[in-house]
């Protein structure tokens, strides 16, 4: 659930929605202008441009994988601030900081252990200032196997339980698609996690879907919005 696909392909229904939901945040928040902001697990920079093109001052991308940093890169950025990427696991980011906004689109749901997603949410809390936010997208549980996801571009294929979390074997359904596992934390875990790393306020914004279209009507993002893919967690440093 990582930007790890062809991004010259239109976005699956999902991420259409997930982007959305981002926006429709920042803008609550008043926009990213003047502000220094984190992109963790950035995937091709997306998101990074993103808020670079909303004004950020200064925009760091960071990624765990070096090809990924690449296509980042050559893709270029909009925005009057400058534009980073690093390649860094998230779970032992460097001091590139401070920053007063961190963005992390689908990374918990990678952390194989709680070990490891305790460490992610403490990476990022130490790379922002006093009063910073946390804007993470994450998975529902639960969905597997009473939830269909494919209509919207993601298919769960297989639920293994074991460890800190079930395992999730699930794909892309793009052309053509693309495998991927994740873990299935609870909420509750990302909330902990988040505490834990001294966050002191985790909330949960309300689910947002793009409005109505030839390609996808009210009765379709209705649908979606029953059983979404993500969810928006925000957290205050």
């Amino acid at each position: 659930m990582r930007q790890q696909y062809d991004t010259s392909a239109p976005p699956v229904a999902f991420s259409v929605a997930d982007a959305f939901m981002l926006r429709t945040a920042l803008d609550a928040l008043g926009g990213v202008r003047g502000l220094d902001a984190l992109d963790v697990a950035c995937g091709h920079g997306t998101t990074t441009r993103l808020l670079a093109g909303g004004g950020a001052r200064r925009t760091v991308g960071v990624d765990d994988c070096p090809e990924r940093i690449r296509r980042a890169r050559a893709h270029g950025a909009d925005g009057p601030g400058a534009v980073e990427y690093h390649v860094a696991d998230a779970a032992g980011m460097p001091q590139l900081g401070p920053f007063d906004l961190a963005t992390a689109v689908y990374l918990f749901n990678q952390a194989h252990d709680r070990a490891a997603l305790h460490a992610m949410f403490r990476s990022v809390r130490a790379n922002l200032r006093p009063g910073g936010r946390l804007l993470a997208i994450v998975p529902n549980p639960g969905a597997f196997p009473h939830v269909d996801w494919s209509p919207y571009g993601i298919r769960i294929v297989e639920r293994t339980p074991g460890g800190d979390a079930p395992l999730l074997r699930a794909r892309l359904e793009t052309d053509p698609p693309v495998a991927f596992e994740c873990r299935e934390w609870a909420h509750a875990d990302f909330a902990e996690a988040a505490v834990d790393a001294g966050f002191t306020t985790v909330s949960w914004q309300p689910v947002r879907t793009p409005p109505p279209c030839e390609v996808h009507d009210e009765t379709y993002w209705a649908r979606y919005r029953n059983a979404p893919v993500g969810s928006l967690m925000s957290c205050v440093a």
